[in-house]
């Protein structure tokens, strides 16, 4: 099909082109947020409304406007930045639209330009050597508006307690129940915190999102991510549902992506440090940047903040923390991260435990302090989420790109075939043409 996509205020105009867009699904133009004029109005009509209740915030294509105002639709505990921001520098290029690359499993080339609409992009900003080089959005996100990040968020978290185990304030091969005793009887009690934090645990619990039988589904009720039938009667929150969490198979055996060992780990960092997980951020992390705006966490009904999926933050400061990763956890002369955890998560994880996983798109990947590691000949390793958040960190091409999106599939391995190709393409031209 053909469709027009133009950029908000930080980008330049995209010709036409032709896309593939999923069945039945409106492509990037023909949902474009903007244009469908959601939630416009004082009040906007009833066909436009978009609200958490009845959970049209996560239908497709509300979900556009949905994930670009987060804070509007579900409570949060605000990250706080601390002091002013200090601007990115900038040196932005006009020679990356046309930077060429062949989808994983496709033999017809595709331009970086035209994956924007492909991914169905909010934004996306790519540094090279700390500068700015390409920065545009869609939509209706911009400069200034928070996006959420999805699973993003679990590369915080963990890096956090990445931290934490680094100091000896976290003994990663201690059980879980050390820390956290309530979890004893459930799955969690007997593995160990290491386990936790490369998800190589064995639960009863699926995260298969194309089946609506998924104890996700139940854990995103418990969490208050989804609204709760009037019958229900399961737990009420995220530690409420952590409890019941049986085991499945052995610990440590294999990689399994599971969102309640993210959470489970957000309590042990809470339990340890006194602190919340907001605070952890903003202290250890957030304020020390150089961001221009507050970040923020969803929350459930008890204050518990999401730590597997809950995060918001603007495009160009989700695209700092990637820079000070890319720095070995260095910004602006400080050592916010020990070199030794960014080491650790650079070295990835044993990648014969992640192939059972079966990540098509991701052959000899691993994944360590829940970051993914490609193990490829550049070292790029990266944080991703659901309808295609990403934060890719190249070290060998200097190159960290941030991305928010809201694809209408929820899996990578949807969307990966017109990303990971395009990340490495345009760290090839930035080496090869400066």
């Amino acid at each position: 099909m053909t469709t027009t996509v133009s950029t908000g205020s930080s980008g330049s105009s995209v010709s036409p082109v032709s896309l593939d867009s999923p069945p039945s699904v409106p492509n990037a133009w023909d949902s474009d947020p903007k244009r469908l004029a959601w939630m416009v109005g004082s009040p906007p009509p009833p066909e436009k409304v978009v609200c958490f209740a009845d959970g049209s915030m996560r239908q497709f294509p509300q979900s556009r406007w949905a994930y670009s105002h987060m804070r509007a639709l579900v409570p949060t505990k605000t990250v706080a930045r601390g002091a002013a921001g200090v601007a990115l520098p900038r040196a932005d290029r006009d020679d990356l639209d046309a930077v060429s690359f062949r989808p994983i499993g496709s033999e017809v080339p595709m331009t970086w330009a035209q994956s924007m609409a492909a991914n169905y992009t909010d934004g996306i900003l790519v540094l090279h050597r700390g500068r700015v080089v390409d920065e545009r959005y869609f939509g209706v996100l911009d400069a200034d508006r928070p996006h959420i990040a999805f699973s993003v968020t679990k590369s915080f978290v963990c890096t956090i307690a990445a931290c934490l185990v680094h100091e000896g304030r976290l003994d990663d091969q201690a059980p879980v129940s050390q820390y956290v005793p309530e979890l004893s009887p459930s799955a969690f009690g007997q593995a160990t915190v290491r386990q936790l934090m490369d998800m190589t645990t064995g639960l009863q619990y699926s995260e298969v999102y194309t089946d609506p039988k998924a104890e996700i589904w139940d854990y995103a009720r418990a969490g208050n991510i989804l609204p709760r039938p009037a019958t229900y009667q399961g737990p009420k929150s995220f530690y409420e549902y952590l409890v019941t969490v049986k085991r499945q198979g052995t610990h440590g055996e294999q990689f399994a992506y599971k969102t309640v060992n993210t959470d489970a780990l957000g309590w042990i960092i809470q339990r340890v440090t006194g602190q919340s997980l907001a605070e952890n951020l903003s202290q250890r992390i957030w304020r020390h940047l150089g961001v221009e705006h507050d970040a923020y966490l969803s929350v459930d009904t008890t204050g518990t903040e999401f730590a597997g999926g809950g995060l918001n933050t603007t495009l160009r400061d989700l695209a700092r923390f990637g820079e000070m990763m890319r720095n070995h956890g260095e910004a602006d002369g400080r050592q916010l991260i020990p070199k030794a955890v960014v080491d650790d998560i650079r070295g990835g994880a044993d990648p014969v435990k992640f192939k059972p996983a079966g990540y098509l798109t991701l052959p000899g990947w691993s994944y360590r302090n829940m970051w993914w590691v490609s193990h490829n000949a550049h070292g790029a390793y990266m944080a991703r989420g659901v309808h295609g958040q990403a934060l890719y960190i190249d070290p060998t091409a200097e190159m960290v790109i941030a991305r928010y999106a809201s694809h209408p599939i929820a899996g990578n391995m949807g969307i990966d075939p017109h990303s990971l190709p395009a990340y490495h393409a345009m760290a090839l031209h930035l080496m090869h043409h400066r």
